[in-house]
């Protein structure tokens, strides 16, 4: 749900106000009639990313080095 306060209100209440918030309304403070702020809950708490140990050691790499053939391939002239 969300309120509309003037700036007036907002500053009387704020302490009303922030409780609200933290049930998870949303606070709109006007000034003069015309919306100047809004109160919100906070984002919920990202989740960690998984580590990518598991990931990383399930690659297998065969052939020879990028650099080694970017080396071989500018000897050659062919880049």
């Amino acid at each position: 749900m969300q309120v509309s306060v003037t700036v007036t209100e907002a500053m009387d209440k704020l302490e009303t106000l922030l409780s609200r918030v933290a049930r998870g309304e949303e606070i709109t403070i006007l000034h003069h009639g015309k919306e100047v702020a809004r109160i919100v809950p906070p984002r919920a708490e990202a989740k960690p990313l998984p580590g990518l140990e598991h990931f990383r050691a399930s690659i297998r790499v065969s052939g020879e080095a990028v650099s080694s053939t970017v080396a071989r391939m500018r000897s050659e002239g062919r880049y």
